[in-house]
């Protein structure tokens, strides 16, 4: 449980009356029928225990993604595994983009690492560049990306991600990217790393089933590793049965729906663009991104006058690098995009 002054993340439409929510950026569809009915029939089960070693989902996860069950591990959402995997791994020097989620620093000083941080710049458009890969030295134990990045929605290139991946393989450097935003982004943009994933690497890749199925209540996270004595070091660190009976269940049957992600990809390629335009009409700066969010600024009090309003959008204020005008907001259905617009021209007028 989280304490009232805890929550630092977007998502809260419990605290206050909310009508429109902006600040999750989860799949406009919401959850595949499949899987509302999955939980549906979990529920005749729970007297029992859940499988503790959610063997049913890390089979068809490892099928899926071209594993064995042995590289895969899953969590009760992506968050406990970033803990667990910095719990794990007890790094001494981290390398740390920021802006970026605020949990992998929050993790890390949990786990007794101040991190290092490599400040991406406004002004490239928070880019990361290919000095990154002079900043990973023999000493330098963890690099944590996220590709796309959140808040900023930047990827990292293609060819980036492929050097700091050998530059980690020479260094020694163990290499944390989270890929939760991926099934999102567009395919010729969704570059992730498993099918260039050798036996020994240090990687391990994150992902979830909160953003591309709709299921951020469920709570369900997985990572990619080929690192076993990893894994297993942070299954110790888990709490037994942290991935719930319902959760176990709806994973499995979102893998049977692998055209959910790819009908929300449709929608985001008339949305984003559309709304993006607008907000650029209405006077807001807009960094061209690849997620299913814009990162937008340039209106000072924008959050706390949508608020006002019933809408809530991510500020991003609290993210380390970034100021109080900076806000996220998630690109959604026209007929919500076009409230959030309306609503947003009103409260500019005020």
């Amino acid at each position: 449980m989280i304490l009232d002054k805890g929550y630092v993340h977007g998502g809260d439409i419990y605290s206050r009356p909310i009508r429109l929510d902006f600040s999750a950026n989860v799949n406009p569809f919401g959850t595949p029928e499949a899987v509302r009915a999955a939980v549906r029939a979990a529920a005749e089960g729970l007297s029992a225990y859940p499988d503790p070693c959610c063997g049913p989902l890390r089979e068809k996860l490892a099928a899926v993604n071209g594993v064995t069950r042995e590289n895969v591990i899953c969590g009760n959402g992506a968050a406990e595994l970033i803990y667990q995997f910095a719990a794990a791994l007890q790094p001494k020097k981290a390398l740390l983009p920021v802006p970026s989620f605020a949990d992998y620093e929050s993790a890390l000083v949990a786990a007794g690492c101040e991190p290092t941080f490599y400040p991406l710049q406004r002004e490239n458009g928070f880019l990361l560049g290919p000095d990154i890969l002079d900043a990973i030295g023999p000493d330098t134990d963890l690099l944590m990306l996220c590709s796309p990045n959140n808040p900023t929605g930047r990827s990292v290139p293609r060819e980036l991600l492929l050097a700091i991946l050998d530059r980690c393989r020479k260094t020694g450097t163990w290499l944390f990217l989270d890929e939760c935003f991926l099934e999102l982004v567009d395919e010729d943009k969704a570059f992730s790393l498993a099918e260039h994933l050798a036996a020994g690497d240090r990687v391990f890749l994150l992902r979830a089933f909160t953003k591309a199925y709709g299921m951020a209540g469920l709570r369900l996270g997985y990572g990619l590793c080929k690192d076993g004595a990893l894994l297993e070091r942070m299954s110790r660190l888990s709490q037994p049965w942290n991935v719930s009976t319902p959760a176990q269940a709806a994973g499995l049957a979102a893998l049977s729906c692998p055209d959910w992600p790819q009908r929300a990809r449709a929608l985001f390629q008339a949305e984003k663009p559309w709304l993006y335009g607008r907000l650029t009409q209405l006077g807001l700066g807009v960094l061209p991104g690849d997620a299913n969010f814009l990162f937008v600024t340039g209106v000072p009090g924008l959050y706390g006058k949508l608020l006002g309003q019933g809408v809530l959008i991510r500020d991003c204020g609290n993210y380390r690098g970034l100021q109080a005008d900076d806000c996220r907001i998630a690109v959604r259905t026209r007929a919500e995009n076009e409230e959030l617009l309306r609503t947003m021209e009103e409260a500019l007028r005020v």
